[in-house]
């Protein structure tokens, strides 16, 4: 657990650095073996491109970086609940393990609004640790778009 906690303090370091950058506030770290593979942030504005999710863009890093495409031996650790695209790509890449911090009740496919993960009719399906440092990853979000609104 305290190893998980580690690399999900890590994944909110690449929120904080996403907020900075006016991305929505989202990181990823992805770990094979206890060592990072790779660490991303939203950059979605930056990039101009729908897909650059802080989870798509670590698992494109990981395999790249790892020389293959699945990661059954890896686990993601994001700060928000990922979404219909993200857990549709943690499937195709054989993810082994996702830790998540806050639920996303307009758009979580993991736990919230879908399934994704643990979807039986799927070939892959993938082991989840909810929960871990939810206020501080709620948290990040809830400010971010509170000064994004002017409050």
């Amino acid at each position: 657990m305290s190893e998980d906690i580690r690399f999900l303090k890590m994944a909110l370091d690449e929120a904080r650095l996403a907020s900075s950058e006016d991305e929505v506030p989202v990181g990823a770290v992805l770990v094979v073996g206890g060592e990072v593979v790779a660490c991303a942030h939203n950059l979605r504005e930056a990039l101009k491109d729908p897909t650059a999710h802080a989870e798509v863009l670590a698992l494109r890093e990981g395999a790249k970086r790892l020389g293959r495409w699945r990661l059954t031996d890896a686990t993601l650790y994001v700060t928000k609940e990922p979404c219909p695209m993200c857990a549709g790509a943690m499937v195709n890449a054989r993810l082994g393990r996702l830790v998540f911090g806050c639920i996303d009740p307009k758009g979580g496919a993991v736990v919230s609004l879908y399934n994704i993960l643990s979807d039986r009719r799927l070939n892959h399906q993938v082991e989840v640790v909810s929960g871990l440092l939810e206020a501080e990853c709620a948290e990040i979000i809830r400010e971010f778009f509170q000064k994004r609104r002017g409050g």
